[in-house]
């Protein structure tokens, strides 16, 4: 029996487990490093053990601190999580050496499925399908790769070097998308193993590549499994994880919309045959490609995942607690419970669409989502609802060293419609104050007609256009905000394309000169402001918020994304660009305003004083302004043609010198941050006429990494 549990992992994993600890009557210990002293998981365990340090590699990465941690704590049993040390064979091993029941299944297990290279091979051999491929080590070269590609592929005509391109270069070791590099061109295969095997290099310690072909257009499809140590395997239906940015998940679901029971039934078998092959005991995962008639085994996972709720849910299991009473050497009965419903998940990151996925960094001041029904825990099969995994409280800082996923927000429903429907609303009317998060492109993909129609794939984003700088808008300037893809005036006459130029009107749905969400809710900010400012008066304080003695000029607020006029006359509001906006309510944090008959209510908050960042939520979307002081302070001055850090990382790579000639979109420098690799490029050809920093060093974001001059 499990007494006391230590949980080697952080964040919302590591509260998940807490959770069903605490539903068994088992004692917990958290481990934590310098950086997460303060972290939600740290106070809501029984125990906690600091291990010092900041970085994985400093703290959740060192078996010896965990296995410390875990007799100074009095723990009798070590549960990985997912990430970090969850798939290393050393620490599956180590573990149980030291005395400590392993949550997880056999070393041999997780040793041979954690090289993908060597995992493809035993599948093979053991009647799973797998798409064919090969090892790129160090030094490949041009001659190796012409040797391979005869080797496995046919020759195909139609590409610039006549062979079946795309292709896929994948680490063998980890996942979540570090180490991966799409190739469309083979001359650019050699950059692109380099470039895997660095990452790769310094996320999971193991440099090696592979290359097989890309299918697009397939989908990203896996079958959840649980064995216990008596030789019964269950499958417990499949998930959908298609909807991917960066080949990271962010959207998952079961059931899959779109396989046939045949398919299903196809995956299932290789999933228990791939289970068997290796003696696997516990919870793992099975993933593979599907496309069209192909099914291709991708890699297995010796973990728990991340979208496990979905399957939870449809199967009124809780797969933690299955874990421990395997671990405790429980047999697994008969057959798995059968699915009922559908359930959806969605990972919210801290992290900028616009700009790359760039992930960010500082204070979560506020966050809700509205209608929680549970909290780290499975809702009954059949009981629909809401439920929050979080790694994050209001006031969490999100730092640099770890992965910036801030929650899942999971929905189940009788059907997938009920299920996004819920989901989507939710994430919609969720409170999010802090770093720019990719909320809206989750509700923007939920509510589009070809995810709607169950048309998902490995490519769906880029199809639709909601990849990439043009489409990634952060929070509140979102093609449509939270209310999804939409353009033009929207429902009550008020536009909806919120990308913030000047505040522009799109009126052909609505009335004339509509003010777009973005532009209403600037103005419910600046009333707010002013009535916190009455509220502070010391005189007249009778008088309304906004009342000027010289009605020939109105207030104005100015805002990085647009400017607001008005003023409060006897007659109530006057604002430019407003015709028929009445006020009904104003004060500091929420304000109340009515266009076109209907009235709309706005939740504002303000962090950082008079020009901190304003936040504004409604029903219409929500809205990050920033206030804009009348008389600034002289900036310092940035040289012209500077690259700067866009977010804190490492150094990892500088590629120029002083007085290299550079092409526009040339890799000058290479960051590590949130355990992702981040290319700094120069945006115009020139001459490198400075270079201001080293690898190894540690810079803040708006540091000037290089200097170019650009050609005349």
């Amino acid at each position: 029996m499990i007494g006391r549990l230590l949980v080697a992992n952080r964040g919302e994993i590591a509260r998940r487990v807490f959770r069903t600890c605490r539903d068994l009557g088992i004692e917990t210990v958290a481990v934590f490093s310098d950086a997460d002293a303060d972290a939600p998981h740290v106070a809501e365990a029984d125990h906690a053990v600091r291990l010092g340090g900041a970085r994985p590699s400093e703290s959740y990465l060192v078996t010896e601190k965990i296995i410390d941690a875990a007799r100074r704590s009095g723990a009798d049993a070590v549960h990985p999580g997912y990430g970090f040390l969850s798939e290393n064979a050393a620490f599956a091993r180590a573990v149980p050496e030291a005395g400590l029941i392993w949550v997880g299944p056999p070393a041999e297990a997780v040793a041979a499925m954690g090289s993908k290279i060597e995992a493809k091979a035993l599948m093979a051999g053991a009647g799973v399908p797998v798409l064919p491929g090969f090892t790129a080590g160090p030094g490949y070269s041009m001659d190796d790769l012409e040797r391979d590609l005869d080797v496995v592929f046919t020759r195909m005509s139609g590409s610039a070097s006549g062979w079946p391109v795309p292709l896929l270069v994948k680490a063998s070791a980890g996942g979540g998308g570090r180490g991966m590099r799409v190739v469309r061109l083979t001359d650019d295969l050699p950059e692109a193993v380099e470039s895997a095997r660095g990452e790769a290099l310094a996320a999971f310690g193991d440099g090696t590549v592979f290359v097989e072909p890309l299918l697009e257009g397939a989908r990203h499809i896996e079958v959840q499994i649980l064995a216990d140590m008596h030789g019964t395997v269950w499958t417990l239906g499949e998930r959908e994880c298609s909807i991917q940015r960066r080949h990271q998940k962010v959207i998952e679901e079961t059931p899959s919309p779109s396989l046939s029971p045949a398919t299903r039934a196809r995956l299932c078998d290789a999933a228990v045959t791939a289970a068997r092959a290796i003696g696997y005991v516990g919870a793992g995962t099975v993933e593979f490609l599907v496309s069209d008639d192909t099914v291709a085994f991708l890699e297995m996972n010796t973990r728990l995942q991340v979208e496990h709720p979905v399957t939870e849910c449809v199967h009124g299991v809780d797969l933690v607690e299955w874990q421990l009473r395997i671990a405790e050497g429980a047999r697994l009965p008969g057959s798995p419970p059968e699915p009922s419903g559908h359930a959806v998940e969605a990972r919210l990151y801290a992290e900028d669409p616009a700009r790359g996925w760039l992930p960010q960094s500082g204070t979560l001041h506020h966050f809700t989502v509205p209608g929680v029904d549970a909290r780290f825990a499975p809702l009954p099969q059949g009981r629909y609802g809401l439920r929050l995994d979080s790694g994050v409280e209001d006031g969490s800082e999100i730092g640099v060293h770890y992965d910036p996923m801030l929650a899942k927000v999971i929905a189940y429903g009788a059907g997938r419609d009920d299920a996004v429907r819920r989901l989507a609303a939710a994430l919609a009317g969720a409170r999010i104050h802090g770093p720019v998060t990719n909320r809206d492109l989750l509700v923007a993909v939920l509510r589009h007609p070809a995810f709607l129609a169950g048309e998902t794939h490995t490519g769906f984003l880029d199809e639709h256009g909601l990849s990439g700088p043009a489409n990634g808008a952060p929070d509140g300037a979102w093609d449509g905000g939270p209310n999804g893809p939409s353009h033009g005036a929207g429902k009550n006459g008020i536009g909806k394309d919120d990308a913030g130029k000047d505040g522009a009107r799109l009126p052909e749905n609505g009335p004339p000169e509509a003010p777009s969400v973005l532009r209403l809710s600037a103005l419910a900010a600046a009333l707010a402001r002013a009535a916190a400012g009455r509220r502070a008066a010391t005189v007249q304080a009778g008088l309304p918020s906004g009342w000027r003695n010289v009605v020939s000029q109105p207030q104005r607020a100015l805002f990085a994304e647009t400017e607001i006029a008005y003023r409060i006359t006897r007659d109530g509001l006057r604002a430019e660009g407003f015709p028929g906006t009445v006020l009904v309510g104003a004060t500091p944090s929420l304000v109340v305003l009515e266009t076109s008959g209907v009235r709309h209510r706005f939740a504002v908050a303000r962090y950082g004083g008079a020009t901190g960042t304003t936040y504004v939520d409604s029903p219409l979307g929500a809205v990050r302004l920033t206030p804009l002081e009348r008389l600034p302070e002289p900036a310092d001055h940035v040289p012209p043609g500077s690259l700067t850090a866009p977010m804190p990382g490492t150094v990892l790579r500088v590629d120029v010198g002083p007085g290299q000639a550079v092409g526009a979109g040339q890799v000058v420098v290479v960051l590590e941050a949130m355990k992702m690799e981040h290319r700094i490029t120069a945006s115009a050809p020139g001459t490198v006429a400075a270079v201001n920093v080293t690898p190894g060093r540690q810079v803040e974001a708006g540091t000037v990494l290089v200097v170019i001059e650009e050609r005349a």
